[in-house]
């Protein structure tokens, strides 16, 4: 009886997290529509980039902001080098006359390093950037008209990969990104995005509260503005372009680090997860955020259990089988990933989801054992 239960509970668990959640918000999107005012509006905008050891690349995001399509009079950049020991402070120094402000700090983290530089910023508007990510020329542009609207307080804007990075990105990871671009998408049209990535987003400079250690500073910022009582939606065209981790254990470690972060984020932000006062915004937090990354737990827990249940019917060793398969084709697409078969989508999709469950479960560990990661070496 209990691994009856064990089994059951588990496939529901699994179908509600991967398959049933977002089939109702993709609903939402369609048929619970909150329209919000979107005009072309100029107002000025601090650019916020949290730097450590970027001098490989940092030259170029300058570059990139300071020529985009954006009055140069409403736009200022707020540079802090949190402890930068690679020339970025002195690439950055360079760019003084052009109304990018350096903020060279000890190596404290990426919070601190936020936090200073919104304190030295003056933008009514503030757009938070990562150091390797590239803006289209009209993201900034893209990025702030939503705020014509008084009842928006953020904007979450979209992340793609680099189109010459294209082709060397797995499969898995782009249908993950344009799954999750999609439902971010009917989340914003229904009410409120989830959160926003750390890429490109913006909130208004008066719903700005310091951003504490150890959590994921783009879930916290972005999400205090739903806490404050305004909406955070989500602006398709405005682009930030950023490559790919070029190996599967890069990316397991990035994968772990935010996930880790991500499950304090949302302990930090706990209030969100209270259905009678933010709706159904909490049902998505609590199954993106939460379900979703422990989903691992029921996966194993079905994956033990289902042997178990051979004898008991077909449906038990159809599924049985079937994880067998699955996680057969996840192997081949580790062994050979990076190669054209690991390419291939019956391979490189079961592989990606398993890399990214390992790292769920690698940072729920994380959780339990008390571990936080407040600062990291960048390794681009």
């Amino acid at each position: 009886m209990i691994r009856l239960l064990l089994f059951w509970s588990s496939i529901g668990l699994i179908l509600y997290s991967y398959f049933l959640f977002p089939f109702l918000t993709f609903l939402r999107g369609k048929f619970r529509q909150q329209p919000y005012r979107s005009q072309d509006i100029t107002p000025k905008v601090s650019m916020i980039i949290a730097a450590y050891n970027e001098a490989e690349g940092i030259g170029a995001k300058l570059d990139n902001i300071l020529s985009l399509d954006y009055p140069q009079e409403c736009l200022e950049v707020v540079v802090a080098s949190d402890g930068s020991n690679d020339g970025t402070d002195e690439i950055v120094r360079g760019y003084a006359a052009q109304r990018v402000r350096l903020l060279s700090l000890p190596r404290q983290g990426k919070a601190p390093a936020l936090n200073s530089a919104v304190a030295a910023s003056t933008g009514e508007i503030l757009v938070f950037s990562d150091a390797n990510s590239m803006y289209a020329p009209d993201a900034i542009r893209a990025i702030v008209r939503p705020f014509a609207d008084p009842e928006v307080g953020g904007v979450a804007g979209n992340q793609v990969y680099l189109e010459e990075e294209q082709k060397d990105a797995t499969s898995g990871e782009k249908s993950y990104w344009m799954f999750d671009r999609k439902l971010k998408q009917s989340q914003s049209q229904a009410g409120n995005a989830i959160s926003a990535t750390g890429a490109i987003y913006a909130i208004r400079r008066s719903l700005f509260q310091t951003v504490p250690d150890g959590v994921t500073d783009d879930f916290v910022t972005s999400t205090r503005v739903i806490l404050q009582g305004y909406r955070l939606v989500f602006a398709p065209d405005a682009i930030a372009y950023e490559p790919i981790a070029k190996s599967s254990s890069r990316e397991l470690g990035r994968k772990e680090r935010v996930i880790t972060r991500g499950l304090r984020s949302v302990w930090t932000n706990r209030a969100l997860l209270n259905p009678l006062r933010y709706g159904y915004y909490s049902v998505q937090v609590f199954s993106h955020k939460i379900l979703r990354r422990l989903a691992v737990f029921p996966l194993i827990a079905l994956f033990l259990v289902s042997p178990l249940l051979w004898w008991r019917g077909s449906i038990y060793r159809l599924a049985a089988l079937a994880q067998f398969m699955f996680y057969g084709f996840a192997l081949i697409g580790a062994l050979f990933d990076d190669t054209r078969i690991g390419r291939q989508k019956q391979f490189a999709l079961p592989f990606f989801f398993c890399l990214v469950n390992l790292a769920s479960l690698r940072a729920a560990l994380n959780i339990m054992r008390g571990q936080r990661i407040d600062r990291w070496e960048t390794r681009r």
